[in-house]
């Protein structure tokens, strides 16, 4: 088995992000920093927080955490996005009242929006680009492939969808009222999961040689877990994500891209 680790990109993009974090400081007299506004208290929420966080101290940077309710929310960002030493606005998702997301995503400033989720942002989605930082650094070629993307949701599937569509690959996307999963993950060459549905893909779903990308994220007895099977895990004629290391370090690693780059379009 061939394993898609994510560490061994990080060290490299974190050492070019500390060179950046250091020059706006030092040149551009900024001290980067991300806002992340949360909801609501899980597991899954409170262990992506503390990786944010960590990242933003290993590069000079900075990370403050907003806890707020959903009857405050709207103008705590209003009044970040007018807060001119935040250069980042992020929802840590899933927010309390989850019918509110699009609201509330959507009021972020789209200078500010570094997860790249409403509409008009200035930026690509964090763990789609996260994900194809991935598959690049491992030479994953895409041209004469089956891609399949399961899940449709706004923070993976969907963005991810439209931009290997937009580089005219073959992909298809499916969501949770699919009727035979998998027929069509047999009749892929590349895999992206990103359900939060444990073990949804088990080993026999799985040809040989197939690139599996695990970008699913559950809380189950307390721990998290993705959307593969340890069956998968089993096999020794698969490229695949490991268990942890894979998508998630990049994802936090393609967030800070985006902020360094959102701190420098906001100008001196």
């Amino acid at each position: 088995m061939k394993y898609l680790n994510g560490l061994v990109l990080v060290d490299y993009i974190k050492s070019r992000h500390q060179r950046q974090v250091d020059d706006l400081r030092i040149n551009h007299k900024k001290y980067l920093t991300l806002a992340i506004v949360v909801s609501i208290d899980n597991p899954v929420t409170e262990l992506y927080i503390r990786l944010k966080q960590k990242y933003a101290e290993d590069i000079g940077a900075r990370a403050l955490l907003y806890r707020t309710e959903m009857n405050e929310i709207n103008d705590l960002i209003i009044s970040l996005n007018n807060n001119k030493s935040i250069h980042g606005i992020i929802i840590q998702l899933p927010l309390a009242d989850t019918k509110k997301t699009d609201e509330v995503v959507s009021l972020i400033d789209k200078n500010k929006d570094v997860d790249g989720l409403s509409a008009d942002s200035k930026f690509d989605p964090a763990t789609p680009k996260a994900i194809l930082w991935l598959l690049a650094g491992y030479n994953i070629d895409f041209q004469g492939k089956k891609i399949l993307i399961i899940g449709n949701g706004k923070l993976v599937g969907a963005p991810l969808s439209r931009m290997l569509i937009d580089s005219e690959y073959d992909v298809q996307t499916v969501d949770d009222t699919v009727q035979d999963l998998k027929s069509l993950t047999l009749e892929s060459d590349i895999i992206i999961t990103a359900t939060g549905s444990p073990r949804l893909i088990t080993s026999d779903m799985v040809n040989p040689n197939t690139v599996i990308v695990d970008a699913g994220v559950a809380s189950e007895n307390n721990k998290t877990v993705g959307d593969l099977d340890d069956s998968v895990y089993g096999r020794d004629d698969l490229t695949i994500t490991p268990k942890k290391g894979g998508v998630g370090p990049l994802t936090v690693c393609a967030l800070f891209d985006n902020l360094i780059l959102a701190a420098k379009l906001l100008g001196d």
